[in-house]
C-alpha cells in the first residue's frame, strides 16, 4: 500500500514548477490527485477550487510568480512587488483559509508549502521574491502552532537550487559559470531534483511527519543550514 493511498491532494500551479514532479510521485504512493491549473489571484478561485475538489486531506501550495529577479531595490515598481504576493502569498491564506474548516472536523490534514531558502537567508535583487516568501514562513509558523491541536499539519520547504525549467533552465545549467558557481554556493556542488524535493514533500504530506509543526525547513545542499 502506498503512503498516500485513500488520500485526496490538492496541487496548485499543477503544470509548472514543482507541480509536474510531486503530481508523479504521489500518484506512486497512492493519492488522487486533483490538478489545478486555474489563476488563484482571481477572486473567490481559492474557494472555488477547495469547494470542488470536496474532501481534501492533503493541500500542496505549489506557488511561484516568474517575475522575481534581478530588479534592484530602487527600481522595482509597485506592480512588480505587489504581484509576488499575489501570486504566492494572498492565494496561500485563502487556500488555507477554505480547507481548514473540513481539517479541523475530521481531526486530520496536512498542508504542505513550496517556498524559498530566500526567507532564510538574504540576496541581492530579489527584494520583492523575499519578503512574499518570508510572509509565507511567518504565515506558516502562526497557522502551523493554531491548528497543531486539531491534528492538523502546516510545513513549508525552504528550498532552493532544485531543477526547475523556470528558475533554471537547461541552457543555463550546462554552462561552465554556472557549474562552477554551484561548487561555490552550494556545499553537495549540484543541483537537487525535483523529484527529490517531491519525495521530501511526500513526507511531509504523509503520516509518517505527524510531529512537524509550523517549520520552515531548508531543502538547499547545505547552502541554508537553520
Amino acid at each position: 500500500m502506498g503512503r498516500l493511498e485513500g488520500k485526496r491532494v490538492v496541487v496548485t500551479q499543477a503544470d509548472d514548477y514543482m507541480g509536474p514532479a510531486t503530481i508523479e510521485v504521489f500518484e506512486q504512493e497512492g493519492a488522487t490527485i486533483v490538478a489545478d491549473t486555474s489563476d488563484l489571484r482571481q477572486s473567490g478561485a481559492c474557494e472555488a477550487l477547495i469547494e470542488r475538489s470536496a474532501t481534501v486531506d492533503v493541500l500542496i501550495a505549489n506557488l511561484a510568480s516568474k517575475n522575481f529577479a534581478g530588479i534592484p531595490t530602487t527600481q522595482l515598481h509597485d506592480d512588480d512587488w505587489a504581484e509576488t504576493f499575489d501570486m504566492m502569498v494572498h492565494p496561500l491564506h485563502r487556500l488555507t483559509r477554505a480547507v481548514l474548516p473540513q481539517m479541523i472536523e475530521r481531526h486530520a490534514g496536512k498542508i504542505v508549502v513550496y517556498g524559498s531558502a530566500t526567507a532564510l537567508k538574504g540576496l541581492k535583487t530579489v527584494c520583492a521574491y523575499s519578503a512574499a516568501r518570508a510572509a509565507q514562513v511567518g504565515y506558516v509558523q502562526s497557522v502551523g502552532v493554531e491548528v497543531a491541536p486539531h491534528n492538523v499539519q502546516v510545513n513549508l520547504i525552504a528550498q532552493n537550487y532544485v531543477e526547475n525549467p523556470v528558475y533554471y533552465p537547461p541552457a543555463l545549467r550546462e554552462k561552465e559559470s554556472f557549474q562552477a558557481s554551484l561548487k561555490r554556493q552550494v556545499p553537495l556542488g549540484r543541483l537537487a531534483t525535483a523529484e527529490e524535493d517531491a519525495r521530501f514533500a511526500l513526507f511531509l504530506a504523509s503520516n509518517e511527519s505527524d510531529f512537524f509543526v509550523g517549520q520552515a525547513i531548508p531543502f538547499t545542499g547545505g547552502q541554508v543550514q537553520r
